[in-house]
């Protein structure tokens, strides 16, 4: 238990920080987050479930610039481990509302992390300004270290709380309901993300050709 605790919080650590620090190799999308910590659980099947519906939403989300924007790797993590263990018709509704509050939080923790960069880099003005390569890897160490407490916090956090609620969180057949209605919440989203993407002419009819070509597909299918 403690070695799968620890596999946990280091994966949602390393996608928290695969956002906007290191690696940036997209291990924080919501599908390789919860693919990842479906594997460590040995609950695949519920890790990929868990990953599709929070990547609908979070397909509508562009972290550029200064935006805020939330962080769902360690509460996608943590959201796996909640939905485990149960029929996922029930408890994938209740772990994606878990998933995206704790996203919005994250979201918030990045605004801090913003504040201590912005710091770093004012007390080493001098040193940056003239070039110097010590100052500027300090720099470098010192944000991705601040970026490891902030996203290994969140998601040691985020596991406790999943770890305490599972045992307790309900069930019966009316949450299946809550699960539909997250599934329709998140298609609704991913759409409109890509219409707002596509814009208008070309792109948009190329968006409207496909997605009738993929609902073709899928009902012969």
């Amino acid at each position: 238990m403690a070695a799968t605790f620890a596999l946990l919080s280091g994966w949602g650590a390393l996608t928290g920080m695969d956002l906007v620090t290191f690696p940036q190799a997209l291990l924080s999308r919501p599908l390789i987050a919860c693919a990842g910590a479906g594997v460590i659980i040995g609950d695949v099947e519920t890790g990929l479930r868990m990953g599709v519906l929070l990547e609908l939403f979070a397909l509508d989300v562009l972290p550029v610039g200064a935006s805020r924007y939330p962080d769902y790797g360690p509460g996608a993590v943590a959201a796996v481990v909640l939905a485990s263990g149960g029929p996922w018709v029930e408890r994938l509704g209740l772990a994606a509302l878990f998933a995206l509050s704790l996203a919005v939080v994250g979201g918030w923790s990045l605004l801090w992390l913003r504040g201590v960069n912005g710091r770093m880099v004012q007390q080493a003005a001098a040193g940056l300004a003239a070039g110097d390569p010590g100052t500027i890897a300090r720099v470098q160490h010192r944000g991705l270290g601040a970026d490891l407490v902030r996203s290994l916090g969140l998601t040691v956090a985020a596991l406790l709380l999943a770890r305490a609620l599972h045992p307790v969180l309900p069930g019966g057949p009316r949450f299946a309901l809550v699960t539909a209605a997250a599934v329709g919440a998140g298609v609704a989203a991913a759409a409109g993300g890509a219409i707002r993407a596509a814009g208008r002419g070309a792109r948009l009819r190329w968006l409207v050709v496909g997605t009738g070509i993929g609902l073709i597909a899928a009902v012969l299918t």
